[in-house]
């Protein structure tokens, strides 16, 4: 894939069609498909920064990231969607590999925080995330909240 289907962008910069692919795709993927009746839409996107990849017109995947918010806080990545039409060849490996090289480039000392539904524990698990809590429930699905440390491998 080329460069320039990856987009980093903050929020005041998607423009219409971008904000409304990623909210749709969003609500696609964990309102309709996951059968998940929550606020999607939760106030906390103008905060973070949105790593969109295309192929052609159509947004394959998304996720959003927020930068710590001090010295000794960890980024956080979260809302990771991939379009079904995309599914099965890495798309998703290659965001979260995205997602890690950009905060490793800009917060070098932090950790990375991330809320997994617990059934990707191992495809966090690939990119140096580890499990640091129980099991608990968000919206009805079984969810764990998973760290990794600044500096640690990733074996996508």
């Amino acid at each position: 894939m080329s460069a320039g289907d990856w987009l980093w962008r903050r929020f005041d910069e998607l423009t219409a069609r971008e904000l409304h692919d990623v909210l749709k795709l969003r609500c696609d993927v964990f309102v309709v498909e996951q059968r998940c009746a929550f606020a999607e839409i939760d106030g906390q996107d103008p905060a973070a920064l949105h790593l969109l990849y295309r192929e052609g017109e159509a947004l394959a995947g998304c996720l959003r990231v927020f930068a710590p918010q001090g010295p000794s806080d960890a980024a956080r990545i979260g809302r990771v969607a991939t379009s079904p039409d995309h599914r099965g060849g890495g798309l998703g490996h290659r965001l979260m590999g995205e997602a890690v090289r950009f905060c490793a480039e800009h917060w070098p000392q932090a950790a990375i925080d991330l809320s997994a539904q617990s059934h990707l524990q191992p495809f966090y698990g690939k990119h140096g995330f580890q499990p640091v809590s129980e099991t608990y429930l968000e919206d009805d699905i079984p969810h764990v909240d998973m760290r990794r440390r600044a500096g640690a491998a990733s074996h996508p």
